[in-house]
């Protein structure tokens, strides 16, 4: 379909502001043709708004879309539509969750139809709810710190004094008493951690001298044997937060990393910042919501998560590991929400991804920060 000068993009968009915007919008009339499509709107049909103009919109989705439907109601009934959760795809697109909201756009009875996936969307809900499971745990550890850490000491000290004259083929089972004591322990002070609730002073922050402390770290200790790629923005702007916990949480995020690829020959982690527009909260502490331009992803070469665990991986107790408490990635979440951001996570074999959108900051950063 060819649209007619009137209803030209150049003329839709004169200003390009539907060509900025990060959301896909496409405007089609009533008979679905289509006659616009911003660069997003190009990417997520996969196809060039060349092409898209020659084609119907029902073309590339069935008939009884919701998509399809709401144009319709929107054309038919003068005013906006908007539907939520939808799964939208078709042989042509792969199926996603998405928003959709259909608008009278102009004088011509033209639609403007915009689609958010809820990928983002998603990663709000999951921040609520690990802020709660965070509750949750803190007054779990706080029971467990009290009538669990106190009687085991008592059977840590017994254990000890019973393996003074125990026979050396009685030993083993007074240091298994021992070890498995010590192991308890440790995820009792996991929990307490976890379930701390600080109130740190945010600042301006350099995310690149955080990963690159994360970086020397990593490659000194537990991920010497594994290549470190580092593919940094260096225009991004600062990141308000707290520098000591985006470095816990880095560490935490490529630690897991690195125990999923294990010994692995080729085993390799990117680190990626740049820039994500179009997402907004309320930091902690602030009245005013903030913009989360800022995006960093962890992505590892290992066998991945498998689809069951994928949905709970941020939550508490949920784990890959054989010998995992679960508690690593929930830190995460949990740092990542107090910074005002969201975190979500993607995985199939050979690419795992941990994508972090964190808020920036105009402030100058400090000569120290800089360092």
């Amino acid at each position: 379909m060819t649209p007619s000068p009137s209803n030209s993009p150049e003329n839709m968009d004169s200003d390009g502001l539907l060509d900025a915007l990060p959301l896909p919008m496409l405007v089609v009339s009533e008979d679905l043709g289509i006659h616009f499509a911003n660069p997003a709107a190009e990417q997520f049909m996969s196809s060039s708004q060349a092409y898209l103009q020659r084609h119907r919109l029902n073309e590339f989705v069935p008939d009884d879309s919701p998509l399809i439907a709401a144009i319709l109601q929107a054309a038919r009934g003068g005013r906006p539509i908007t539907d939520y959760g939808v799964e939208l795809g078709s042989h042509r697109l792969p199926t996603r969750p998405v928003d959709i909201q259909a608008t009278p756009f102009g004088s011509d009875d033209l639609i403007l139809l915009t689609i958010q996936e809820r990928t983002i969307a998603v990663a709000m809900d999951k921040r609520r709810s690990n802020n709660s499971a965070a509750r949750t745990v803190s007054g779990l550890a706080a029971v467990l710190a009290h009538e669990i850490k106190n009687p085991l000491a008592g059977i840590k000290g017994a254990a000890q004094l019973l393996g003074q004259g125990v026979t050396p083929a009685d030993e083993p089972l007074t240091t298994l008493i021992i070890e498995e004591s010590d192991r308890i322990r440790d995820l009792v002070d996991g929990m307490e951690r976890f379930g701390e609730v600080k109130h740190h002073v945010m600042g301006p922050v350099n995310i690149h001298a955080v990963l690159e402390r994360v970086r020397q770290i990593a490659k000194t200790s537990f991920a010497d044997h594994i290549e470190i790629e580092e593919i940094y923005d260096p225009s991004l702007p600062p990141v308000l937060g707290h520098r000591d916990e985006l470095v816990r949480l880095f560490l935490n995020l490529i630690k897991n990393a690195s125990d999923a690829i294990g010994s692995r020959v080729g085993g390799k982690i990117n680190l990626t910042t740049g820039f994500h527009s179009g997402v907004k909260l309320t930091v902690p502490g602030s009245k005013q919501g903030a913009g989360l331009p800022i995006e960093v992803c962890v992505i590892d070469n290992g066998p991945g998560i498998s689809n069951d665990l994928l949905p709970s991986i941020f939550e508490p107790f949920v784990t890959t590991k054989h010998d995992g408490t679960g508690l690593g990635l929930a830190l995460v979440a949990k740092i990542i929400g107090e910074h005002g951001g969201v975190v979500e996570a993607q995985s199939e074999p050979g690419a795992t991804q941990f994508k972090m959108l964190l808020p920036m900051t105009s402030q100058d950063i400090t000569a120290q920060e800089k360092e």
